[in-house]
């Protein structure tokens, strides 16, 4: 829902009810991650994708359907890839969307998650997609890590979620949890869409040259909070790296140690080492790669990095701690200019994420998504 959230605030704020719709669970070639989401308003304007366009003429059906007062409820799309088109779900693959209608009324508590959206306080909403009694589906459960607003018809199934929604939202996935119909463990007959509203992970750039102007735009695109540090004043300027979160004039190493203590690193960030100068990025190095971050990689020829690994070792790094050092950093893809080396750093970013191997899908076999 984080890509439509401010849409839906702005009716919510009015008064002003939508019809919402949840992609909550995907199975085989699906396009689109759960949390995925399309709104419908009643002047019948759509926003947003639950398919990338395979089946959101049928959502909106159903998202009219409830604006006019049909209740809530989840809704499967799709069949095998072989008959997918005969559906409409032309990528093949399997949908579960979950379609309910958000106003002050249904979701009173909704104006909480985007505060906590906004202030980038992490924040999960637990929402009931399937349960015996339909009078419970749709109820809300707004799960912080210190505490929790809404309910979902039972003290005991409030705790259950609460405990497993904790864990999820730490660990930034989305998904359904099953229950018995009072929050049993062991039980079915519940489902339970937990949407986890993370803070953006942090890209940390450092050297203000131009593959960093490059990689920072490459890193807002892909939903990442953009630092670009430099400790020379004269290079780090938001004149040249227009539209990054934050430009820091400071030791690359002095900068990251400061997160660090501040604790506002985690497993998902990611540094990127561009300086090509040992006085710059070994130290930067020694601290990020005795950490656990999401990834690190560093700029340099083959001999720049036996030299760096060398520095490393010098200074008492091991070789556990230098296998996390993506360098010569990003895919053999060819690239010469900033903007294809940019390509090449993000490409290897998300394979490591997903557990890609960086080769042509033309020259593989089985599922495309992991």
């Amino acid at each position: 829902m984080r890509d439509v959230l401010d849409e839906v605030a702005k009716r919510w704020d009015s008064g002003e009810a939508v019809g919402l719709g949840t992609v909550v669970a995907t199975f085989r070639s699906a396009p689109r991650p759960p949390g995925a989401a399309m709104l419908v308003t009643a002047s019948g304007e759509a926003v947003g994708s639950v398919s990338g366009g395979c089946v959101e003429g049928a959502v909106y059906e159903r998202a009219s359907s409830v604006l006019a007062g049909d209740g809530p409820g989840l809704q499967r799309y799709g069949v095998s890839d072989d008959d997918a088109f005969a559906v409409g779900l032309t990528c093949g693959g399997i949908l579960d969307v979950f379609v309910e209608r958000i106003d002050r009324t249904t979701f009173p508590d909704f104006s909480a998650v985007v505060d906590s959206v906004r202030a980038e306080e992490p924040v999960a909403v637990a929402t009931v997609v399937e349960h015996p009694d339909p009078a419970r589906v749709g109820a809300h459960l707004l799960v912080w890590r210190d505490r929790t607003a809404g309910g979902l018809g039972a003290q005991r199934t409030d705790d259950a979620v609460a405990d497993d929604a904790r864990g999820m939202l730490a660990s930034g996935r989305s998904g359904v949890l099953e229950y018995g119909p009072e929050g049993q463990r062991r039980g079915e007959g519940m489902r339970v869409f937990v949407n986890s509203f993370e803070p953006p992970p942090r890209m940390l750039v450092f050297g203000a040259i131009d593959f960093a102007a490059a990689m920072a735009r490459m890193g807002a695109f892909l939903g990442y909070r953009v630092t670009v540090c430099d400790a020379r004043p004269v290079f780090a300027t938001h004149s040249r790296f227009p539209g990054v979160d934050d430009v820091v004039v400071d030791w690359p190493h002095r900068y990251l140690a400061a997160e660090a203590e501040a604790g506002r690193l985690d497993e998902r960030t990611a540094v990127m080492v561009l300086t090509h100068d040992p006085k710059f990025d070994v130290p930067v190095l020694e601290i990020a790669l005795r950490r656990e971050l999401g990834y690190v990689g560093a700029m340099g020829s083959r001999r720049t990095h036996e030299d760096r690994l060398q520095r490393l070792r010098d200074r008492g790094l091991g070789e556990a701690e230098l296998a996390r050092l993506s360098s010569p950093i990003g895919l053999d893809l060819g690239a010469r200019t900033p903007e294809e080396t940019a390509v090449s750093i993000a490409a290897e970013l998300i394979a490591l994420r997903w557990g890609g191997r960086g080769t042509r899908l033309a020259e593989t076999e089985g599922p495309i998504h992991r």
